[in-house]
Order: structure tokens, then sequence, then C-alpha cells
């Protein structure tokens, strides 16, 4: 079996938006990481959100995105839920980046007449982000995991966590929640 990418705890979060920061495309790499670890979204999927799902008319964060079903893995449509944390994230990126055209990929690329990222190259992006803020054994996939681990350590029941994550089998979930000091501690003070 593939070795699994790092869940990452607040310090190791807080480590990558500090390097992002200090590059350029700030507030576009900022967007990128915060999307992934708080909305568990695969890199696929967030590599083909155009504006006009996220921003609303008005440019306004929406409060749910609409993945199209050929955008995700399992070829199902589904809804990502935005909490209020990622919905003030990504109005910090909306305010700076405003194309003409609402159709246009939500995460841009620098490269001139690009069309955005495609999967393969965001995921390459994630792990160069990684890899510049010292963090070993991150990919695109860490975010994701960051998250089911966040949310099952917060006590939601995998299967709430199975939706928000798109899996049609839940054992797939089970492999995704990192099993931590921390949930261990709060799970032995429950006897």
């Amino acid at each position: 079996m593939a070795k699994q990418a790092k869940t990452l705890n607040q310090q190791e979060l807080r480590r990558v938006l500090d390097y992002v920061a200090t590059r350029k495309h700030s507030l576009r790499n900022r967007a990128l990481i915060t999307i992934s670890m708080y909305s568990g979204m695969r890199c696929g999927e967030i590599s083909n959100l155009l504006y006009s799902d996220v921003i609303d008319a008005e440019g306004k964060v929406r409060n749910e995105i609409r993945l199209r079903a050929e955008d995700t893995k399992t070829k199902e449509a589904r809804t990502v839920f935005v909490s209020e944390k990622l919905q003030k994230e990504l109005q910090q990126y909306a305010k700076v980046y405003k194309p003409k055209d609402a159709n246009v990929k939500f995460i841009y690329s620098q490269k001139e007449d690009s069309d955005g990222f495609s999967p393969n190259t965001l995921c390459q992006l994630y792990f160069n982000i990684y890899k510049g803020a010292g963090l070993l054994n991150c990919s695109s996939h860490s975010g994701r995991r960051t998250f089911a681990t966040e949310i099952a350590n917060k006590g939601v029941s995998i299967r709430v966590l199975q939706k928000l994550l798109g899996h049609k089998n839940i054992q797939t979930t089970a492999i995704y929640v990192d099993a931590n000091d921390d949930m261990l501690r709060k799970a032995v003070n429950l006897a």
C-alpha cells in the first residue's frame, strides 16, 4: 500500500501559511492551502473549480460549492459546504483576483493564455509549497486528510465525514482519519 500523505497539526499549518505569505502569488497559494484544509476537496476538484462556482454575482463567496459529476473522482455531483472560516479566507483572494469572465478557473495560473492549473500541475504546486515550508511526506492529499482528521477529532460521525469527502465506501473514509495522540488521549478520558 502506498504511503499516506501526512496530516498537519496547527503549528505545521501555520508554518505553511507563513511560508506562502513570503512568496510570489501568496493570496492564491493561501487560498489553495485553506480550501484543501477547510473543505477536504481533492486536488482535481480544486483545479476544476470555476470562479463562478465559488464567487456569486455580488462578489461574495458562496456558502455551498456544487461540484459537477465530471469533476469528481467518483463521477457523482456533490455539494461542498463552505465554513465561515473558509469563506473569510477565500473572500481575501476574491478581493484581489477579479477576472472579467466568471467562467475561468478559480485558481489562476501565472502562465499567459493558461486555462488555470491541470490537476497534475496543481498537485505539483502543493508538493512544492509543502517542501518549501520544510514539511516532508506532504502532498496535495495532506489537506484532505487533515480535514478528515480534524472533523473526526471533533466527534463528527464517520457517516457524515463520508458524505463530506464524497466517498462511496465508508471503509475508504476510515483510512483517511489519522488517529493521533490527542484523539487517543480524549478517547481514554471518556471512560
